[in-house]
């Protein structure tokens, strides 16, 4: 009886204990005294924390006696440290802790937990290089989220901007010099990756997606902010990536899949020292994949370090490093004649095996890159930062490219292989200094950024000159006579090292080196006429000083130009609904460009008049039932006067003198209808047309970078919330295009690409440590193609299987 009244008395003053500890809880709101939701509080060196709810309150509950620091951090705003002190089992109620906005915080603290619509992720300080919320600004972009990359089991870049409103392929990463990377269609123009975490990083190769925290696609020229060296007029992609955090951890992943897909992803991140607020985080991976035609492969390793360093509350400094080195075959797209009528007008007609690569694993390209970013922030004072940005690029080829062009000479649907081999470096400079301000002017509070750039860019071109050979046609077959000589020719020229170097022999090898400098100044304010209306105001000034071949002192020019920027944007629901305008303004100082047929001689560069784009823009964004239901919808119309294209009576060429008008309707939803339950959605629609033009082929028509008319993506992931399913999960979506023009000029005809819908699924388990997926791509096989001027076949169904470790 005795023992048993002791356990009694032992549970009984457990108990009490256990009621006595203490509980923290307070309330975050920002500047605006709006409550925070999703906001990270922690206890630092503890496994204890949470997160706001919908009111911005926050409970952290069973607190022995002690001495805390809090840590309360939010993307887009600066982390605050508290110190607390926990005596006698007291609970403690925190005063309102008010977060002020700041850059994109780089210590973020990593707090496992559900995060309400994980699709959707818009608080970030580089659209605007200001930390606005997505509903207060004037600009449209679509951010594909970690998350989003995850639940889909994605291993490449272009997958990954399947998700993008708007965004459509036209051709993948050829790696050839210059321009290797892929190209993508933008409310009606073509854009190319150039941007990371808002600076310069080139890439002839495609962007490995293991880095990736998420990707910002910018909607509309950005020229006023961005400048024209990495942007277009449908916009910019930005690549954010992965950056140290407080704490230390990581995860282990592997994906298999068809067609020999075999990658390898570690990410770890360390505090080098504490005490000095010193971490590292290093990503890497390991890539290789067979392609789904007869020949083709690609090979990659990426390693990514990257370093931030507190040193005081006033002082950080930040290093990035994305290190690449990839080996492929280039694809060989079919190029269509863009002079004269082709044998066929359609893919039936063409009776293209799409299987066949019409090249071998013998014939590869070498695609090594290097992006290296510095930053530097200084608080001057409560009101203003200082930030100082470092970046360079280095992006090379190395190898043979291939092309096949249909010149029309030879009989029936046939094809002239052209072929040479590279020797091309990119190296890129971009320093910017900025100063942020966040202040009050009479009552009107204004977010400021005030900056100066310089940007340079130099290639050299050792490349050799492109010969003929032999041909193909799109069933397979092959013969060696020659379109340009009168003789008939039976070599069928072998594809393989010895056989294209016995012909390259004779060729001419470039001697070519270019450099240009851009010198700019902008600034952007943000100005508060009220808590419910505001309004965005910015100007940029820039000097393009070009000094086109370094052995040609003709061809040297330089210019000036303005890019103004204006918008407006009324809530009338604060937080939760807003309505905007905008207009934007692009421009281009055209880089020079080689032009003149290779096989008539040594190739020259040209330069241009920078051609202008203009864009307005109206519409609606909203945040509701607390940040489960995200929706923008926007009508845009850009004007582009000057325009350089493509010559249709040459591929080798380009001409100016063209007016576009694109015009269109983008519709995107983020929803998180239930728990467990993600939801992503977008649909575009867009008209372009030449509506002037000295160059009748193309007068009055659609351009070819302008892509599909319509574009539309979707993608749920729901996980389930019974005990006995917990932890498992699926996903189901689709993505899919109208019928796009490969071929749309007035001596030619018309030749169009097929439209398409491509079915995906995916389940997978989630448990504490790991997480299991399978991933079926294409499900029902479907054949499709996409091309500019070309004709590109895309996978066909491909089954992926991911096993993952977080430690």
């Amino acid at each position: 009886m005795k023992q048993l009244l002791s356990i009694l008395s032992l549970c009984l003053l457990t108990t009490v204990t256990l009621a006595q500890n203490a509980t923290l809880t307070g309330t975050v709101k920002d500047n605006n005294h709006t409550s925070l939701f999703g906001v990270n509080v922690s206890l630092k060196n503890t496994a204890k924390g949470t997160q706001t709810d919908g009111n911005g309150n926050f409970e952290i509950a069973n607190l022995e006696n002690g001495d805390y620091t809090v840590l309360i951090s939010y993307l887009g705003f600066k982390t605050k440290e508290i110190s607390v002190s926990v005596s006698g089992n007291k609970n403690i109620n925190l005063p309102t802790i008010t977060l002020y906005e700041g850059n994109e915080i780089l210590s973020e603290v990593m707090i496992q937990g559900e995060r309400r619509n994980k699709f959707s992720r818009k608080e970030t300080a580089y659209v605007s290089k200001l930390p606005l919320k997505d509903i207060e600004n004037t600009q449209v972009y679509s951010t594909v989220t970690n998350e989003i990359l995850k639940s889909q089991v994605v291993t490449n870049f272009n997958d990954a901007l399947k998700n993008a409103t708007g965004v459509e392929q036209l051709w993948t990463s050829t790696g050839r010099g210059g321009d290797g990377a892929g190209y993508f269609s933008l409310r009606g123009f073509s854009v190319q990756p150039q941007l990371v975490n808002g600076l310069p990083g080139l890439t002839n190769g495609t962007i490995n997606p293991a880095n990736i925290e998420r990707i910002e696609v910018m909607k509309g020229p950005s020229a006023t902010l961005f400048g024209n060296a990495v942007s277009s007029y449908g916009g910019l992609i930005n690549v954010v990536t992965k950056k140290p955090y407080v704490g230390t951890g990581g995860e282990l992943s592997f994906t298999s899949g068809t067609y020999g897909l075999n990658q390898i992803v570690g990410d770890f991140n360390t505090a080098l020292s504490k005490e000095d607020n010193l971490y590292f985080r290093i990503n890497t991976a390991y890539t290789k994949e067979q392609s789904f035609q007869d020949a083709g492969f690609r090979e990659s390793f990426f390693i990514a370090p990257s370093l931030s360093y507190k040193v005081n509350n006033k002082l950080s400094f930040s290093f990035y490093g994305e290190i690449t080195q990839a080996e492929q075959t280039n694809p060989t797209f079919l190029y269509l004649n863009r002079s004269a009528p082709t044998a066929a007008s359609n893919l039936d007609e063409l009776g293209y095996n799409h299987k066949l690569s019409f090249t071998s694993n013998d014939l590869t390209l070498e695609n090594p890159t290097q992006n290296y970013r510095v930053e530097m922030d200084y608080k001057l004072s409560d009101t203003w930062k200082s930030q100082t940005l470092l970046s360079k690029s280095s992006t090379s080829t190395k190898g043979y490219y291939s092309y096949l062009f249909d010149y029309g000479i030879l009989e029936g649907n046939t094809y002239s292989r052209f072929i040479n081999k590279q020797n091309a470096n990119t190296q890129t400079t971009d320093i910017q200094q900025n100063f942020i301000g966040d202040f009050k002017i009479a009552s009107l509070r204004n977010r400021m950024v005030v900056g100066i750039d310089y940007f340079n860019e130099t290639q050299t071109d050792n490349s050799t000159s492109y010969a003929f050979y032999g041909n193909v046609t799109p069933n397979g077959g092959v013969n060696g006579d020659d379109p340009f000589t009168e003789a008939v020719e039976e070599n069928l020229y072998p594809l393989s090292t010895s056989g294209v170097d016995a012909v390259l022999a004779s060729q001419a090898v470039n001697n070519l080196k270019s450099t240009y400098h851009i010198y700019s100044m902008y600034a952007s304010d943000v100005i508060d006429f009220t808590d419910n209306f505001s309004a965005m105001l910015g100007l940029r000034l820039d000097h393009f000083d070009n000094e086109g071949d370094l052995a040609d002192p003709e061809d040297d020019f330089n210019q000036t130009t303005l890019a103004p920027k204006f918008g407006l944007v009324y809530q009338p629901i604060k937080d939760k609904l807003s309505v905007f305008g905008n207009y934007q303004n692009g421009f281009t100082n055209v880089a020079p460009q080689l032009v003149g047929n290779p096989d008539e001689g040594p190739q020259r560069l040209q330069t241009f008049d920078p051609e202008q784009a203009n864009q307005l823009e109206a519409g609606i964004k909203t945040n509701l039932f607390n940040n489960r239901l995200n929706a923008t919808i926007s009508y845009y119309d850009i004007k582009v006067k000057d325009r350089v294209i493509t010559d249709p009576s040459s591929p080798f060429n380009k001409i100016q003198g063209g007016e576009v008008v694109s015009k269109g309707l983008e519709i995107e939803i983020n929803a998180n209808p239930m728990k467990g339950l993600n939801i992503r959605a977008g649909f575009s629609h867009n008209d372009s047309e030449t509506t002037k033009s000295d160059n009748t082929e193309i007068l009055n028509r659609r351009p070819l970078d302008a892509g599909p008319e319509t574009l539309y993506n979707f993608w749920a992931s729901y996980e389930f919330q019974n005990e006995a399913l917990s932890g498992f999960g699926m996903g189901l979506g689709f993505n899919g295009a109208s019928e796009r023009f490969a071929i749309n000029y007035k001596s030619t005809g018309e030749f169009i690409l097929p439209s398409y819908t491509i079915a995906n699924a995916s389940i997978f388990y989630q448990a504490n440590k790991y997480r299991i997926g399978l991933k079926l791509n294409n499900a029902f096989n479907k054949e499709y193609y996409k091309g500019w001027t070309t004709i590109n076949p895309q996978k066909p169904r491909a089954l992926l299987a991911n096993i993952s470790y977080q430690f």
